[in-house]
């Protein structure tokens, strides 16, 4: 028995050592929650804490637990845990008299296995309990905000991150970027998207993917941002593909454009970097809808836009060469503008007078079915010789249509100006 309740003694100084080296726990709670630990033994063992003394040391991993009792005469002893005999007082110091108070250290092994067994297992959730708390807190008010971390191990759903101070973070596949590739022991950067605390257990989710990543990458480069001459109004992202980002100057000596891109775009290549060759579009905002579509849509010229403000709709007509520049790659340059300007964006060609021998497509329903037709308008072809200007490759690109059906719509088409 002696061996056991020696282990379990050690056992007990090990979890207070772990309590004891515990990151982020003030020196006041630490106590505190020793104590309450202590105490909740105390009353199960003897059924009341009041005339215990506990005294925790910290620093140097100990603690010492006094129980005081009233000395009585021989025989009259009532509450043994209240009050002591004259004789064994007198065993302690023999110069006791009765109704004085003999304080008593009380060895740890008089708790009694289970007891010694519970405090252990207590004080070992209450750690948990406080490990939890304090990252939660830490990290709570932090959310928008980039942090560097070390790779620590890659899963095909995630990637576990520890911070500088051993704390878990979690980068999830769908907030990395798609090129992204980790090695252990390298640092990445992300900012902090969410903080989570589900029964009370923490969970800091980075990414790589919130537009919040490069608006902050962005305010750290430009010295105009962190000075609040320049602020930045909206950031469309297509993760590892594009971005625009819609900038105001408060000061009309500044540029803001110019500002944030830098001399030959040099306040951007290490955002671009970072982003594994992520094109970045700056534009300047304006609280015209109307101008800032044909800002976003950029490099293409805009004729003229007409907005439908209940709807969020805007209809931007371009002269034909300029149709597919306003459209990007894959249609990537309108998706963005839609995103930048919270519209959704159709865009139709302008036809010159010398075309006035152009047919709609309406008018072949005879010769091709009116889904496809449909098909046709909603991408802004509404004339047979929008369909004619526009090249094959394009063509399969915006629509849903078979490569058979495409060939045989221009071929219908084509037969009619022959």
């Amino acid at each position: 028995m002696a061996t056991t309740k020696k282990t379990e003694s050690v056992n007990l100084i090990e979890s207070f050592a772990e309590f004891k080296e515990t990151k982020n726990i003030d020196r006041t709670t630490l106590m505190s929650v020793l104590e309450e630990c202590f105490r909740s033994v105390i009353v199960k063992t003897y059924g009341s804490d009041e005339n215990y003394d506990i005294i925790v040391n910290p620093d140097k991993g100990d603690f010492e637990i006094y129980r005081n009792r009233t000395v009585v005469p021989d025989g009259e002893v009532k509450d043994p845990n209240l009050e002591i005999g004259l004789s064994e007082a007198r065993q302690i110091e023999d110069d006791y008299e009765v109704g004085e108070e003999v304080s008593q250290l009380v060895k740890f092994s008089d708790f009694g296995r289970r007891a010694i067994l519970t405090l252990c297992q207590t004080l070992a959730s209450r750690i948990l309990e406080l490990e939890h708390d304090s990252l939660y807190n830490q990290y709570k008010d932090r959310v928008g905000e980039i942090i560097s971390a070390e790779v620590y191990q890659t899963w095909k759903k995630e990637t576990l991150l520890l911070d500088d101070e051993g704390n878990e973070l979690l980068l999830p596949r769908s907030e990395q970027i798609p090129s992204d590739y980790f090695r252990k022991g390298e640092n990445a950067r992300a900012v902090i998207s969410r903080v989570e605390n589900p029964n009370g257990n923490p969970r800091i989710i980075l990414s790589r993917t919130d537009p919040m990543f490069v608006q902050r990458m962005l305010e750290a480069e430009v010295p105009e941002i962190q000075d609040g001459l320049i602020t930045i109004h909206k950031v469309a992202r297509i993760p590892g593909e594009r971005a625009k980002i819609a900038v105001e100057s408060y000061d009309d000596r500044i540029d803001p454009v110019g500002a944030c891109v830098g001399v030959k775009g040099s306040r951007v290549h290490g955002i671009v970097r970072e982003l594994h060759g992520e094109n970045i579009d700056v534009v300047t905002w304006s609280a015209n809808t109307q101008i800032l579509i044909i800002r976003a849509l950029g490099p293409a010229r805009v004729n003229s836009v007409i907005l439908n403000e209940e709807e969020k709709k805007a209809e931007v007509y371009l002269d034909p060469d300029q149709v597919s520049l306003a459209i990007g790659k894959g249609g990537l340059n309108i998706k963005l503008a839609s995103m930048l300007t919270g519209y959704t964006i159709d865009v139709f060609r302008e036809i010159d007078n010398a075309d006035d021998d152009d047919v709609s497509l309406d008018e072949f329903t005879d010769d091709i079915e009116p889904w496809i037709i449909e098909e046709f308008k909603k991408i802004g072809y509404s004339t047979a010789r929008d369909v004619l200007a526009e090249s094959r490759e394009t063509l399969i690109q915006r629509t849903d249509l078979e490569e058979e059906t495409i060939d045989e719509v221009l071929n219908i088409l084509a037969a009619e100006f022959e």
